[in-house]
């Protein structure tokens, strides 16, 4: 009897014991964006004017500044040379209200 009660009982759980688990890949593109700043707001909001029109993007939770040849800024450098009007690019992920910017690139190579 113990017999057949165990077989009955390791015949209802062997299906989930030997179950298969499934996992999703997510893959996020990373897209770029080139022109003037119209407007900025640290941590906040860049907006730009691009060939195509002006285009506005929100900063995700970390944001790199770096000059075009790959130096990072540091915080003084980018409250230095992020200003009104000058050329950058953007490297961002997301579609339309959510375009989140990750980096920030300095078209300008000096070294203020």
């Amino acid at each position: 009897m113990k017999k057949t009660i165990l077989s009955i009982a390791l015949a209802l759980v062997a299906p989930f014991a030997w179950g298969q688990t499934s996992s999703t890949t997510t893959t996020t593109t990373t897209t770029t964006g080139s022109g003037t700043i119209t407007e900025y707001t640290p941590g906040s909001v860049i907006a730009l004017k691009e060939t195509a029109g002006p285009r506005r993007y929100r900063f995700g939770k970390t944001v790199t500044y770096v000059t075009k040849s790959g130096k990072t800024l540091d915080e003084a450098a980018v409250k230095a040379r992020i200003k009104l009007g000058i050329p950058v690019s953007v490297h961002y992920t997301g579609e339309g209200e959510n375009m989140l910017v990750n980096r920030v690139v300095v078209d300008d190579d000096d070294e203020d």
